[in-house]
């Protein structure tokens, strides 16, 4: 096993072996006290409350689209909606992840309709995706998300990379919030191919939903707007909604301690190690879709949202008896980590440039 740290988060290696504590893992022991504060109880009034907003909020913005019609006003409401569809998409996280409704069924229909029908995201796409990642965070070998692909996660994958990541891998850091922009035609692209893939579940249904979603989407734009504005609403509407979620995502591990091979931590170091927490208040809360919990929330990934800030007391507290290093800043400060991570992961491509 290869345990990969870079600072800022050095101090995130673990200090020694668990405490012995009674009986039964460390989890299990973490896992009881949040049962028995009721943070795993379900919410269904703030998920009315909730969901009610945001398909106000999606339904609102078709109606002001039709009301402001063939104007550049037009722009300010294409950024609007890139927020809006932030907010579809955590909402579409949390069904995923069943905080709303406790069965499978309702959870994939409603993650489908706000996912493919609502944004143009294939729900069983992202899920498979998204699993993958709950169950190995941040190794480099079973986390799609820390798979090199455009950008590069460590000095490892610096040296081995080719194509494209080699060709921006060296100055990435700099590169990345640009790179966000393309975010969201790459959920679309990225959902529009995962539809050839044999393993993809109820591929009719995700298919004629996601289809339906990018032929009204594009009518609509070009029916209302002329054709030059219809094409600045798309890249502004676009380019903002991978930003936003790209932020939203981005604090959440990137920076963190990776992991190599087949061996593994227990699930509570894991989880724990490589998540970073966001401080902030109910701003940060609604911006980041709860997400700003993120040691919690992997560690109880049905927890409803609204529990995370209560569950992150007891977690904190928790980890300072065993002592397993909580790793938690600020917004900037996250990002700040995130970006000098990725600027010491890409040192061995400038190494090799200077050298050729």
């Amino acid at each position: 096993m290869t345990f990969s740290i870079d600072a800022p988060v050095a101090a995130a290696r673990p200090s020694g072996p668990a405490r012995p504590s009674g009986t039964g893992s460390d989890f299990a022991r973490l896992s009881q006290r949040i049962s028995e504060a009721g943070l795993m109880d379900r919410r269904p009034g703030y998920y009315t409350v909730r969901l009610g907003l945001v398909l106000a909020a999606l339904l609102g913005g078709g109606a002001a689209f039709f009301a402001l019609g063939d104007t550049w006003w037009q722009l300010v409401l294409a950024a609007a909606m890139a927020l809006v569809f932030g907010q579809v998409a955590l909402v579409t996280h949390d069904m995923a992840h069943r905080q709303i409704f406790r069965r499978r069924r309702p959870s994939e229909m409603w993650g489908r309709l706000f996912g493919n029908l609502g944004i143009g995201m294939s729900y069983g796409w992202w899920m498979n995706k998204h699993t993958r990642h709950h169950a190995n965070p941040n190794h480099e070998e079973l986390d799609p998300d820390v798979a090199p692909d455009i950008l590069v996660w460590s000095t490892e994958q610096a040296r081995d990379s080719s194509g494209l990541a080699r060709v921006i891998g060296g100055h990435q850091a700099f590169l990345f919030f640009p790179l966000l922009t393309l975010e969201g035609f790459n959920l679309h692209v990225s959902s529009v191919r995962a539809l050839r893939s044999p393993t993809m579940k109820h591929r009719v249904l995700e298919g004629a939903l996601l289809f339906l979603h990018i032929a009204a989407y594009l009518s609509v734009l070009f029916l209302v707007l002329s054709p030059g504005k219809a094409v600045a609403f798309l890249a502004v509407h676009q380019c903002l909604f991978g930003v936003y979620l790209g932020c939203t995502f981005a604090p959440n591990h990137k920076g963190m301690p990776t992991f190599t091979g087949d061996e593994r931590p227990d699930f509570l170091r894991r989880q724990v190690l490589t998540s970073r927490n966001v401080r902030g208040g109910w701003f940060t809360d609604v911006m980041l879709g709860g997400l700003n919990y993120q040691i919690e929330h992997h560690l109880f990934p049905s927890m409803p949202t609204p529990h995370l800030r209560r569950a992150q007391v007891i977690v904190r507290k928790y980890c300072a008896e065993i002592g397993v290093p909580y790793h938690e800043t600020g917004l900037i400060q996250s990002y700040r980590e995130a970006l000098t991570h990725l600027h010491r992961a890409g040192e061995p491509i400038r190494q090799q440039r200077k050298a050729s």
